[in-house]
């Protein structure tokens, strides 16, 4: 009988196969795939691996992955499926937290570490072409880097149409998307670790305790996205009819402007050639000009 196997892009579930003490090359494969850095990746630490009950059923926690590599980086890794409208600015946050955690108070700032978050999304976010893109800190004119202590990488799995069997990142992405598609399949042979995340995945999915992990999380999500729904839309509706009383508080007002000015041309009327224009100009607050078409 064929297993059913979970979708990788659960966070619950990313983080069993990416982020699993039992499974260290898996996380390496992909880092090294997504830094591309000079020096390969060859070791790395994981610092947040608990996941207890409540923390699965919680629909506000994060389920991201944060490790340590052996020449000292800190990386943060998020997946996440639905648009916040707020994924830059978190993943800032998320930089920012990470980043000073390593700071006790004590010794040079410069022994802080450079710190890199990847943000692989299930919806499309920036106004670039590409699937996968890396920010810095640079100078706005010639492009020369600050630093390379802060590192952003969104992977933006929707953009990408076709696997490159010659990019690993792209390989892995079209795992995320679809780990039954036939050219992950085939690629399975060339690449130990992919093949080792398949088997990670189909475990998971054949286990009861996972498979009821997997539907709290589910479950959690889905509050989450009602509640995010549901706030959107009592802000929709107290945002028209604040609108709407506006709206009318302002017609009120501008039908009371109207009626005392015509009331005031009325008395300048009555006034004209009693008084001198001036005058009336001075007693009913109209212009000399409105005066003299009267």
């Amino acid at each position: 009988m064929c297993t059913q196997l979970f979708d990788p892009k659960v966070d619950y579930v990313f983080k069993n196969i990416f982020g699993s003490e039992k499974h260290p090359k898996i996380l390496i494969s992909f880092l090294n795939a997504c830094i591309k850095p000079k020096e390969p990746i060859v070791e790395v630490k994981l610092k947040n691996t608990e996941m207890t009950k409540e923390y699965i059923e919680d629909s506000f926690s994060r389920l991201d992955i944060l490790a340590k590599t052996s020449t000292g980086e800190l990386i943060n890794i998020e997946m996440q499926r639905a648009d916040e409208r707020n994924m830059v600015k978190r993943s800032l946050y998320y930089w920012g937290k990470a980043y000073i955690s390593e700071y006790t108070g004590k010794g040079a700032y410069t022994n802080l570490p450079r710190t890199i978050c990847i943000n692989v999304l299930d919806f499309i976010l920036l106004d670039e072409e590409k699937f996968h893109n890396k920010y810095l800190i640079q100078n706005v004119e010639n492009k020369n880097i600050l630093t390379d202590t802060l590192e952003l990488h969104f992977i933006e799995i929707p953009k990408m149409k076709n696997i490159d069997e010659s990019d690993l990142l792209s390989i892995w992405v079209g795992f995320l998307e679809d780990p039954n598609n036939e050219k992950v399949i085939s690629l399975e042979r060339k690449v130990e670790e992919l093949q080792e995340a398949k088997e990670e995945l189909a475990r998971i999915s054949r286990d009861p305790k996972e498979a009821e992990n997997y539907r709290m999380r589910e479950n959690a999500r889905n509050d989450r996205q009602n509640a995010l729904l549901s706030a959107e839309e009592k802000g929709l509706k107290r945002g028209i009819q604040q609108g709407i009383q506006q709206g009318i508080q302002q017609g009120i007002q501008e039908g009371l402007t109207e009626g005392e000015r015509k009331a005031k041309l009325e008395i300048a009327k009555s006034l004209k050639g009693i008084l001198s224009d001036e005058i009336i100009s001075e007693k009913t607050g109209l212009s000399l000009e409105e005066i003299k078409k009267l």
